[in-house]
């Protein structure tokens, strides 16, 4: 608003400068005829005509660089954007941005207040399975550092296995029968762990195996989507261009053009017979 603000005065400056040459440099003499007057009339007409068609243009053109920065930033980050034109010509909100201006952005009333929009971080979708990858890529690393433990383990109670053994045979030397049961018990129990940490380790690459596969079908389907996002961006943008050429604007625009055309026509054919 300050930056419409200030282009607003300059070119009223502008119009109060076309006037005040006027002044300077015909309002010389005392008396003037009816042509006269008619003739300074319309090269001003023509001059502030020039100046306003001029900001109007700039206004509108500025209007849509903006409009194309938002739209630029929400087709980046996959957003949807809608826009009500008859708010536009609403003169409730009007009034209250005239006075929002007048007291130099102060609070507006909360009617015109708007959700904002908030944009994915980083690059979008792409980033967060790219995070998600990465998230996956460093739980499948403390699996493989905990296998290594495992395995680790399971070499120790190998080895105590073939201790016990190695004691169980000097145990049926030495000690008969019964102290052999007591050893055989404690190699079953060994057996069991080993088999436990197996099957600990098996399960764990199955869950592992699992949560790939579910991450590349998750990354297809994402792409599947950003494809038909991209899509849908396209026709809406087409389906905008469509609407702005059905617009009362672009019509008396195209109206004006047209009447522009025809006088210029007129006067080249009274230019050519006219001698």
């Amino acid at each position: 608003m300050r930056f419409a603000r200030s282009k607003r005065v300059l070119r009223l400056k502008t119009i109060d400068s076309c006037f005040e040459e006027l002044k300077d440099s015909r309002l010389v003499e005392e008396t003037f005829t009816v042509d006269e007057v008619k003739e300074m009339l319309d090269g001003l007409q023509v001059v502030v005509r020039g100046e306003v068609e001029v900001e109007l243009i700039n206004t509108a053109h500025t209007n849509v660089l903006l409009l194309r920065q938002l739209f630029s930033q929400a087709e980046k980050f996959y957003l949807r954007l809608q826009t009500d034109i008859s708010e536009l010509e609403n003169r409730e909100l009007l009034e209250q941005v005239a006075e929002f201006e007048k007291t130099d952005f102060k609070t507006l009333n909360q009617e015109l207040s708007k959700p904002k929009l908030a944009p994915l971080n980083e690059a979008g979708v792409s980033e967060l399975l790219n995070k998600e990858i990465a998230r996956l890529q460093e739980e499948n690393d403390k699996l493989k550092s905990r296998l290594r433990v495992l395995e680790s383990q399971a070499m120790s109670a190998l080895d105590e296995k073939t201790k016990a053994e190695r004691a169980l045979k000097d145990l049926q030397q030495i000690q008969g029968e019964q102290q052999v049961a007591a050893q055989s018990k404690e190699i079953s129990s060994l057996e069991d762990t080993v088999a436990a940490l197996k099957e600990d380790y098996e399960r764990s690459l199955s869950a592992n195996a699992a949560s790939q596969k579910d991450l590349k079908e998750n990354l297809i389907s994402s792409k599947h989507e950003l494809l038909r996002v991209q899509e849908q961006l396209a026709l809406a943008e087409k389906e905008l261009d469509k609407k702005f050429q059905q617009t009362a604007a672009y019509r008396n625009m195209k109206e004006i053009l047209t009447k522009k055309n025809e006088q210029i026509k007129e006067i080249r054919k009274r230019l050519k017979y006219d001698p």
